[in-house]
């Protein structure tokens, strides 16, 4: 049965397949990496739900998860400004956390949430993100450590996988590049 949402897609980018194929991969390197160390996997929510739903159980190590939200975007532009919607409700002192984004766009979100974690005085602390998106104008891009991620993109509007415009496509099973009517 073909989704209503398919007609505002352009392209696929990367198919579910392809997606599953890599999280096995994702799942393997951070269960070596995270061996005997029972990390916070830190969600962002609401993009990066549906990742690490399926990322973490593809690690085999212990782990605990935690939720935030945080926030800069309107529609399909950055405000500029980051905002906690949603604090952790565990404490990171001392704990090995994992950043689990859905997209590195800016970078804006991003260093902000790092600034205020490493505040928080972590043992260490990691970002695995779906999407490194590859800028046109790097100049518009905030240098962020990310250590872990799924893909490369283009500087394209995405959709799909937890990625949404308007908290719309995020439940299709592939990431694909949004029609530019649907968002202009």
């Amino acid at each position: 049965m073909k989704n209503e949402m398919e007609n505002d897609i352009k392209k696929v980018l990367y198919s579910e397949e392809a997606i599953k194929a890599r999280l096995v991969e994702l799942g393997e390197e951070l269960s070596r990496d995270y061996a005997g160390k029972n990390p916070l996997v830190l969600c962002v929510l609401k993009g990066a739900s549906i990742f690490i739903s399926d990322i973490v159980r593809h690690m085999s190590v212990a782990l605990e998860m935690d939720f935030m939200a945080v926030s800069s975007y309107e529609g399909t532009s950055s405000t500029g400004e980051v905002k906690i919607v949603k604090d952790l409700g565990a404490s990171v002192e001392g704990r090995d956390i994992l950043i689990v984004e859905d997209i590195v766009d800016t970078g804006l979100t991003l260093s902000y949430l790092v600034g205020q974690l490493q505040n928080r005085k972590p043992a260490s602390l990691n970002i695995c993100a779906l999407l490194l998106k590859k800028k046109t104008d790097p100049s518009t891009q905030r240098k962020v450590d990310v250590k872990y991620y799924g893909f490369e993109c283009p500087d394209e509007f995405v959709v799909g996988y937890g990625l949404d415009f308007n908290e719309r496509y995020r439940n299709l099973p592939y990431i694909g590049v949004l029609k530019e009517e649907m968002y202009s």
